[in-house]
């Protein structure tokens, strides 16, 4: 990343106002909810082989809407079981979000949850020292891959954590996406490379072919409406550029050649389509799902 801009993700204050925006302006949940009731149920058939206690692990659970629709599904293909759940959330804000909705959400009581405020190599590490022996049956990494050093270190790990029949299912955007083409093009100028932020779902593919590991995926149609980031000025556009660029304060602090090429490209066919009047970015996501080594 060029030394005069700041990443997002060091303001989690800004992160998190830009987070929700891009939430609001975009169907992201609603793709991953239409996956989560549609196919993830054939997915969760599978695993616990007959127990009726099952631990699962999120990792970067955000405010747990998300989390708690799979634990629906979960509950649905596999009544009676009670549910050990290790939430690893880093954000303290998106912790306390996910709390108040537990607290707020009747039949929960088959659930008890494990708050982790740490990082994902944070709970490794942790995982690590304590000398664990537990194994997880259902392990989720929903758009949180961009946030780690090494992405195939932490997979593997991950993986060693599962139960006979256990998944690992990861959720980010697709390598066919909008953001694939703007990180491909400015990865350089853009990414952090402190925290791999670049990364699609054709990286995790390429690092699992590589070690032999066998997954399947599945691609998730999603468009973000990105409209006011062409109105010069306008704040939502510069919190959804922000959220784009991962970088924060883009328009102030990117040089002229570098926004310039940025918004030429967030207009071009290859990320966007523009319909009545409004300007829709690709962000399909993709999933991937993958069982314990062997």
């Amino acid at each position: 990343m060029a030394s005069s801009l700041k990443s997002l993700v060091n303001d989690d204050s800004r992160y998190q106002k830009s987070f929700k925006l891009f939430l609001e302006r975009s169907s992201e949940h609603q793709c991953m909810l239409d996956f989560i009731h549609n196919l993830l149920p054939d997915i969760l058939a599978s695993i616990g082989d007959g127990k009726s206690h099952l631990n699962v692990i999120g990792v970067g659970s955000g405010a747990g809407e998300i989390d708690l629709e799979m634990l629906s599904e979960l509950r649905l293909k596999h009544p009676g079981v009670t549910v050990d759940n290790e939430v690893v959330e880093p954000s303290g804000q998106q912790l306390h979000n996910y709390r108040v909705l537990v607290s707020q959400k009747p039949g929960l009581d088959y659930i008890k949850f494990n708050w982790n405020k740490m990082t994902a190599s944070e709970f490794e590490e942790q995982w690590k020292e304590k000398k664990m022996t537990k194994k997880a049956d259902f392990i989720h990494m929903i758009q949180m891959l961009y946030y780690v050093k090494d992405i195939g270190a932490t997979i593997s790990f991950f993986q060693s954590l599962l139960a006979k029949n256990g998944k690992l299912l990861i959720i980010l955007v697709s390598g066919k996406s909008g953001f694939g083409k703007l990180w491909s093009t400015f990865r350089n100028q853009l990414c952090n490379t402190e925290m791999s932020q670049c990364v699609t779902t054709n990286d995790i593919k390429s690092i699992l072919d590589s070690k032999g590991v066998k997954y399947q995926s599945y691609e998730l149609p999603s468009q973000l409406d990105i409209t006011e980031c062409f109105t010069e000025g306008d704040e939502k556009g510069e919190l959804l550029l922000d959220f784009l660029t991962e970088v924060m304060d883009f328009s102030k602090t990117a040089s002229p050649e570098l926004k310039a090429g940025v918004m030429e490209l967030l207009r071009h066919p290859d990320c966007s389509v523009e319909s009545n009047g409004k300007i829709m970015f690709n962000n399909n996501l993709g999933v991937i799902v993958t069982d314990q080594l062997t």
